[in-house]
């Protein structure tokens, strides 16, 4: 899926096709570049709900290892998994965008920047200073909780598919608001999904695999504790 997502977003142009839809919409000019709707608070705004919900989560999994008799305990390997999922999602996104070479849409000549475009794997000049738009930052603050799916298995299968569709959509909110303002293509946006996802899955299953039966009791017996 990612890689015929890839050919036909990037191999056959679409994320330019998509991009000029938008930038015709706004007038030949990324008119919601800086607007408060997406630079103020879907930008700004959910990159620090993301922040806060990061530490929400870091003060429950140090309660349920600190206590003793909590509910919480039973949830905190779990509580553990999906903070370091978050952490490590992102950290991987912004590694990965030091190195690439992908210019964003408002950085291109095409849509008033003054860069040529180069696709993701093409040769640059070697005076052509990559701005390290590839793949999507912002939106990694959205999906990156896709972590939250994995959680929901562990601890309350029945919220798995309201948490997975918790994370798109903040991913989807968050990718959006930055293709309206120029800031990304598409596929950006789909790699950082896919990335999001790839490290949620890893840490869950080498969590569980890592604690083995206790893990699966503890997950049951925090389900047993909230169905009572």
């Amino acid at each position: 899926m990612l890689a015929y997502a890839s050919a036909v977003l990037i191999g056959a142009d679409g994320d330019r096709h998509l991009a000029s839809w938008l930038y015709g919409l706004e007038g030949g000019h990324w008119a919601m570049k800086q607007a408060w709707l997406t630079e103020g608070l879907i930008h700004r705004g959910g990159r620090a709900l993301s922040g806060l919900a990061s530490l929400a989560v870091g003060l429950l999994m140090l309660r349920g290892f600190c206590a003793r008799h909590s509910r919480l305990r039973a949830a905190r390997w779990p509580l553990l998994r999906l903070l370091a999922s978050v952490a490590l999602a992102t950290g991987v996104i912004s590694l990965i965008k030091q190195h690439s070479g992908m210019d964003c849409p408002w950085d291109l000549s095409q849509y008033g920047g003054l860069r040529p475009y180069y696709s993701l794997f093409a040769s640059r000049p070697a005076g052509l200073r990559a701005s390290g738009c590839f793949p999507a930052g912002h939106a990694s603050a959205g999906y990156a909780w896709l972590g939250l799916y994995c959680f929901a298995v562990s601890v309350r299968p029945r919220w798995a598919s309201r948490a997975l569709a918790l994370a798109l959509g903040a991913g989807l909110v968050f990718g959006i608001g930055q293709q309206l303002r120029g800031a990304h293509f598409l596929s950006h946006d789909v790699w950082t999904a896919a990335i999001c996802w790839f490290v949620a899955l890893g840490i869950h299953l080498l969590g569980v695999a890592a604690r083995g039966p206790a893990g699966r009791v503890a997950g049951l017996a925090w389900s047993g504790r909230r169905t009572r």
